[in-house]
């Protein structure tokens, strides 16, 4: 099933079996795609077929014609850590390569990118680092198709920001070192940020089950930092848990909350109606259940780790029935999350949730992407979108568990196979 490659002046025509298209709840039968090396051309249902002006002189027939073929966006990693191993578990190991000079974190990362590629990750929204790791990877991409190496689209919010002595010194630097919260955004677009990630809260205390701790921030702070960030032009996202610092991200007006755990209904309602997207995380939470041993819990902290999940999950549902925004992000780079392999992780534990499986498909395509205001148009199979897609013999309308199973990858008219030798230990 493996078309050939595409370049700007060599359009491409497939026809294919089913079309998910990124956002639409119903999939679209016997579609023709024609597409180059800089964007789609043509999307056609149901057997419309293409005009013969997007097509090369005298070609009267699809190049390839795939009835039992599903294509649907590429996929969006919206909440990543680019500078951390995910797939390593040893937390010496893990300590150890914190250690590394700046420059060893981004060779590491560099080397990820590609694979992430063959794994049909086209697109990833980088979560924080102090180090500039992410930052650097965005001015790579930045330098445009014939530069750069392959790689997914990325941009990264540099350091976050929270407060000293709190959570989020490793990937973050604290608000006190500027004389303002404006300031302390203004350092950040100085340096080259493509959005602002802010640490409002702490983390789960595992062995309680609970936040434990006061929120660092409170919501006119949020308030003063999201205003600050708006009129710079860039959007905020929250790590947010606990129903005390959630409740300080929503008024505070942040464009997505992350991770969300123990979040209320009320809640999720005002997120629905301000807009606010909600990316759950489920990956990194499930990783410390599925290695209990080697982390050292007891049957007691993993009842906490389940109940946690199970309260999440079935909070997700109802955001999904009550129409809030849920994009996709594995949180990749955590303890047991590797980079590209976590997506499709938290891809099938929102399915298992309960989320219908095209809705999870949505949210890790065209929902995130029209929702986080990339760039770049990516996420969906319309024209004028970027040529960055999957096809697949194994429907993730019928599971999304299928988009583990062999795929083609089409990324700027090029064609990659699924990479079925990615080392954890490097992702």
């Amino acid at each position: 099933m493996t078309p050939p490659s595409a370049s700007s002046d060599h359009p491409i025509w497939l026809r294919v079996g089913t079309l998910l298209d990124g956002t639409s709840m119903t999939p679209a039968r016997d579609a023709h795609i024609v597409y180059d090396a800089t964007a789609i051309r043509f999307v056609g249902r149901e057997g419309r077929t293409p005009p013969r002006e997007l097509l090369r002189v005298g070609q009267t027939a699809p190049d390839v014609d795939l009835p039992d073929v599903t294509l649907l966006p590429g996929l969006v990693e919206a909440h990543a850590h680019l500078f951390l191993e995910g797939g390593e578990l040893n937390l010496d190991h893990r300590a150890a390569y914190l250690k590394r000079t700046p420059y060893e974190l981004l060779a590491s990362a560099r080397e990820r990118l590609s694979t992430l590629v063959h794994l049909g990750v086209i697109a990833v929204r980088d979560a924080g680092d102090k180090d500039g790791v992410g930052l650097a990877l965005s001015r790579l991409y930045a330098q445009g198709p014939g530069e750069r190496p392959l790689m997914p689209y990325l941009d990264s919010p540099g350091a976050a920001i929270h407060h000293k002595g709190r959570y989020g010194s490793f990937m973050g630097e604290p608000l006190e070192n500027f004389p303002s919260p404006r300031a302390c955004v203004e350092n950040r677009v100085l340096a080259g940020a493509d959005r602002i990630k802010l640490i409002p809260t702490g983390i789960i205390n595992f062995k309680q089950g609970a936040v434990i701790t006061e929120p660092q921030m409170t919501a006119a702070e949020v308030t003063e930092l999201v205003a600050a960030a708006r009129s710079f032009g860039r959007q905020t996202f929250a790590h947010a848990s606990g129903d005390k610092g959630i409740e300080n991200v929503i008024e505070g007006g942040a464009d997505s909350v992350e991770h969300g755990f123990f979040i209320r209904d009320d809640q999720l309602a005002r997120m629905r109606d301000r807009q606010i997207a909600w990316v759950p995380t489920f990956a990194p939470v499930q990783e410390q259940v599925d290695h209990a041993a080697a982390m050292g819990w007891d049957t007691g902290i993993v009842a906490n780790l389940q109940r946690i999940l199970d309260q999440h999950a079935a909070s997700l549902v109802r955001a999904h029935a009550m129409g809030v925004r849920v994009i996709a992000g594995s949180d990749a780079g955590s303890i047991g999350v590797a980079h590209g392999l976590g997506l499709l992780d938290e891809l099938e534990l929102m399915e298992r949730a309960g989320l219908p499986s095209l809705a999870v498909v949505n949210a890790a395509t065209g929902h995130s992407a029209d929702r986080l205001g990339f760039k770049e148009k990516f996420g969906r199979i319309e024209p004028g979108y970027l040529a960055r897609f999957i096809l697949t013999r194994h429907s993730p309308h019928e599971t999304v568990s299928n988009l583990r199973r062999p795929r083609t990858i089409v990324f700027d008219g090029e064609v990659y196979e699924t990479n079925k030798t990615a080392r954890l230990d490097r992702l």
